[in-house]
């Protein structure tokens, strides 16, 4: 396949290395210290389930110098999507697909505004991964799945090939029939996880250890239920506490990408996440006070430090 991966960080850092490392076309499109990585350097992964070197990589700023692809696999931050929509254009012919492993629910309604529902799969991504210095993508842990399909339910000949080429790239895959529940039910989890390790300032660990902070935990999640209940996404009303359940298998070290990005400095995603429950809830009439309290603290640090 012929794909190019708009926003080399952490998830479109290391899903890509492992496309080219499967013999994929790949192009990377960064910018800043990662893109004069990239092309002085290449792509380096370290990672429990193999390191990689790529020596050479296809790596710009400007989608606009590529000739289209079959897919983007998307993954900037969700503050600069639309921005970027309207960068990879140029990339897009007829049955490309679009598929955004980006937190939050928000990015696909986002991408079929701006490109078309035709072009947008829906994708969602199960790694922890992050830029350790310029050109080196540090994946922590065994898990490295995605999960994707056609909104609608349609098996695809578009989806069907990206299946095989993750398969033959060594990438655990699935391909889901109901795409958008799969979607709420990480963002869910998502949600929970990065309130909560962002406002405590700690991983997992501690907060599912202490009653009050894993009851808080449990509210936050259960109110990204009811909203997406609420919307017609058909979660169980049990959802959250399968959640915590869940919650109680992944290491104590864990965190959230938001989590990082308040540690260094930067701008966070919390406008995309607790906020758009909060956003969504008060249009529907759900409360939702625990996710409005994590909005409201952490918009001190939304902007980054300057």
């Amino acid at each position: 396949m012929r794909i190019a991966v708009m926003g080399t960080g952490g998830v479109g850092g290391y899903f890509g290395a492992r496309l080219a490392a499967g013999g994929h076309d790949v192009a990377f499109i960064a910018r800043g210290s990662q893109l004069d990585a990239l092309r002085t350097k290449g792509l380096h992964v370290e990672s429990p389930r193999g390191d990689l070197h790529l020596p050479e990589v296809t790596a710009t700023d400007d989608p606009g110098t590529l000739d289209p692809v079959d897919l983007v696999l998307f993954g900037v931050k969700l503050w600069d999507t639309e921005a970027a929509a309207e960068q990879i254009r140029p990339l897009l012919r007829a049955g490309t697909a679009v598929v955004s492993f980006q937190n939050g629910v928000v990015k696909d309604e986002i991408l079929s505004r701006v490109l078309g529902p035709e072009h947008v799969l829906g994708g969602v991504c199960y790694i922890a991964a992050t830029i350790a210095e310029p050109g080196v993508i540090q994946h922590s842990g065994p898990m490295q799945k995605l999960v994707f399909g056609e909104y609608g339910g349609k098996s695809t000949p578009r989806v069907e090939a990206f299946r095989d080429a993750c398969v033959e790239s060594g990438i655990d895959v699935e391909v889901s029939p109901r795409i958008e529940r799969a979607v709420w039910e990480k963002f869910v989890f998502l949600v929970g996880l990065s309130g909560t390790t962002s406002l405590a300032r700690t991983p997992i660990g501690p907060i599912r250890a202490n009653d009050k902070s894993r009851a808080f935990l449990h509210d936050v999640m259960e109110e990204v239920v009811e909203v997406a209940r609420a919307s017609g996404v058909p979660l169980p009303g049990s959802y959250a506490d399968d959640r915590m359940a869940f919650v109680d298998t992944v290491p104590a070290t864990m965190t959230s990408s938001m989590h990082h990005d308040l540690e260094r400095g930067n701008r966070l995603e919390v406008a995309w996440l607790s906020g758009d429950v909060v956003a969504r809830a008060r249009k529907l009439g759900v409360p939702a006070p625990a996710n409005r309290a994590i909005a409201d603290l952490l918009s001190v640090h939304a902007a980054g430090r300057p």
